[in-house]
């Protein structure tokens, strides 16, 4: 597990490329919000956390496999990152932030990703 990486993977590089080719501006990795979202403009108030289908546990995704093997573990850890996904986002939703979840199975559809990306700045004051 040493060998995977937790940021600047590929569909985090991908999203990134989309957002800024909509011309936004944003930070990586923003040690002093909840949960440290992989994009997020604090002026603009928005955070973007890109997850990986499988250690997120995405719901109804082919890419979120069960484990085989040591099940009590994978069971109770795989939990327990959907459980702290849930409390950082709801952190950063007090804090008046809007939240976007983009996951590996939409960033690996571009035609998702820019779905989901228009979908959620439509709303967003003045870009």
């Amino acid at each position: 597990m040493a060998r995977i990486r937790w940021k600047s993977t590929k569909p985090e590089m991908l999203t990134r490329s989309a957002v800024q080719a909509l011309g936004l501006r944003f930070r990586n990795h923003v040690d002093d919000l909840p949960g440290k979202p992989d994009l997020a403009n604090k002026t603009r108030k928005w955070a973007i956390f890109v997850h990986g289908c499988f250690w997120h546990s995405h719901a109804g995704c082919r890419l979120a496999s069960s484990p085989k093997s040591n099940t009590s573990y994978w069971t109770e850890k795989l939990a327990s990152n959907k459980a702290r996904d849930a409390a950082k986002i709801a952190a950063l939703e007090a804090k008046g932030f809007r939240v976007l979840v983009i996951w590996e199975c939409d960033v690996r559809d571009g035609a998702r990703l820019k779905n989901a990306l228009a979908r959620f700045f439509v709303g967003a004051p003045s870009m």
